[in-house]
């Protein structure tokens, strides 16, 4: 598939062909979704918890007598139905994590990364090379590349002096490819990768580590 491809300082672009996973109808789809789902689920923490009537402080004191009171009875000043009572059924902590195989997380990174690129959504710039580590340079690359929007910058591995560079650009997000995933590549407006940040990312989807 081609992707637009940069020179090392922005200014002159081209296409090259790259071998991008292809996919036909919905197929990956589910997958995609799927990952999705599980990544969401465990950044979730789980830690709400409201108090039952054993754990909420008060007492254990019948509010009024059994009988002879005219309304319904009532056991404890505690119960779900008073001020200051318990909560029924409320939230308890739980554990939200799911479990996806690696077969499933590499078809949703292939999907998530085709479906951009067919909406020319991705492009590559040859390296991220800087003359100095300030932002303004960082700025002025991502500006003949892509001018708005946010986006996803990915290299094989970040200098020092890159993460310098970028670190106080706010509508930028910097990662390396080993490390991204399928809700990443789906988050953002574009997605700029170096050569061989797109090496990287291929290896991973082709079954490398």
């Amino acid at each position: 598939m081609k992707l637009k491809y940069f020179e090392i300082d922005g200014s002159s672009s081209s296409e090259k062909d790259y071998s991008i996973p292809e996919f036909e109808g919905d197929k990956g789809l589910q997958a995609l979704k799927q990952v999705i789902l599980s990544v969401m689920a465990n950044r979730r923490q789980g830690s709400v918890s409201t108090k039952t009537r054993s754990t909420v402080h008060g007492t254990g004191k019948k509010p009024f007598r059994q009988k002879g009171s005219g309304t319904a009875r009532q056991g404890s000043k505690v119960a779900p139905q008073h001020y200051h009572g318990s909560v029924a059924h409320g939230p308890q902590p739980r554990d939200f994590n799911q479990q996806i195989n690696k077969k499933m997380r590499k078809v949703a990174l292939s999907r998530a990364l085709f479906d951009r690129v067919v909406d020319g959504e991705v492009s590559v710039i040859e390296k991220w090379e800087l003359s100095d580590r300030k932002t303004k340079l960082f700025s002025e690359l991502l500006g003949k590349i892509a001018p708005e929007g946010k986006l996803l910058i990915l290299d094989d591995s970040w200098s020092d002096q890159n993460i310098l560079a970028a670190r106080n650009i706010n509508r930028i997000e910097v990662t390396e490819a080993s490390d991204v995933n399928a809700v990443d590549l789906c988050r953002y407006d574009q997605v700029i990768l170096s050569e061989k940040g797109l090496e990287r990312l291929l290896t991973r989807i082709n079954g490398g580590n």
